[in-house]
């Protein structure tokens, strides 16, 4: 079953579309479940356990990061990441779809990752692994001993797709520049505490609230048409918009819906509040 190139129908593909293609030759599967510090889940534990057959388990969270750096999974660099997915099987010609097992969670975190890394070929599975059992899609389960052959990928790092904090305080009064804050409302109005230890409540100057969560239904993204009411709503079509939330996971949902709603200037600040409203540098309106 040869597979066009670039034949995705768009960055997100539905359960139906993976089952019709899921054995197509340059087909790479990756489930990046991530669970919350504290959850008592195990990601890689509960992918030896089940999995979309033949899914390789990407960990953006203890493997596939900086690990030099005190933030959490922080984006590698060009070469450890090159060097790493090569690891997982994954070359340049591949196409990548990722899934998690919440549905749609952590997944869209591994697309960005791509995206920065200069990979274009590459789609989140709407509703994850949930979606996937509901389709009537088979499970694997067990560890996997055979290493896949490695894969030659070579990055090209778009720094287009993300943003530090210095950089960050220098757009935030830019007009062409709109900050979208991918966390719960009560967190970004300072109502609720932030659930890490030691770091401040409160949002940017400029920052604009947009929780995921109305980005989400039923573990799916909402419609293409909903999205883009949702960005129109509060940015310009050809503004840069920037988006942060706890530890840069769920920004990558808001820039993943940003993507399927047509927009094009999307950058996702890696640090997110994490690091924001750690010590005093950077301003915080509460």
């Amino acid at each position: 079953m040869g597979m066009a190139e670039n034949s995705l129908p768009s960055s997100v593909v539905s359960a139906d579309w993976l089952l019709e293609h899921a054995d197509a030759q340059n087909i790479v599967i990756l489930d990046a479940s991530w669970f919350m510090p504290g959850s008592g889940r195990d990601a890689r534990t509960e992918w030896e356990n089940e999995r979309i057959p033949g899914a390789v388990f990407f960990d953006f969270d203890k493997e596939i990061c900086d690990k030099d750096s005190s933030l959490p999974h922080m984006l590698p660099g060009a070469e450890q990441f090159a060097s790493q997915v090569s690891g997982l099987g994954i070359s340049n010609d591949d196409t990548i779809i990722v899934y998690d097992s919440h549905g749609l969670f952590s997944s869209p975190r591994a697309w960005w990752m791509f995206k920065v890394m200069g990979h274009d070929r590459v789609a989140v599975l709407d509703g994850g692994l949930p979606a996937w059992k509901a389709v009537g899609g088979s499970l694997e389960s067990g560890s996997v001993t055979e290493v896949a052959e490695k894969g030659q990928f070579s990055a090209r790092f778009r720094s287009k797709w993300v943003i530090d904090a210095p950089t960050l305080l220098d757009k935030l009064a830019d007009p062409q520049v709109v900050v979208l804050d991918a966390r719960p409302a009560a967190r970004f109005y300072a109502q609720q505490p932030e659930p890490r230890e030691g770091i401040r409540s409160g949002h940017m100057p400029h920052a604009k609230s947009l929780p995921f969560g109305q980005l989400v239904k039923d573990s799916k993204l909402v419609s293409q048409s909903i999205l883009k009411q949702r960005f129109d709503a509060i940015s310009e079509h050809d503004q840069q918009l920037i988006f942060s939330c706890g530890s840069g996971v769920t920004a990558c949902i808001l820039a993943l819906a940003a993507d399927v709603a047509g927009r094009e200037n999307l950058t996702v600040y890696d640090g997110s509040w994490t690091e924001w409203g750690a010590g005093l540098k950077y301003p915080v309106v509460s």
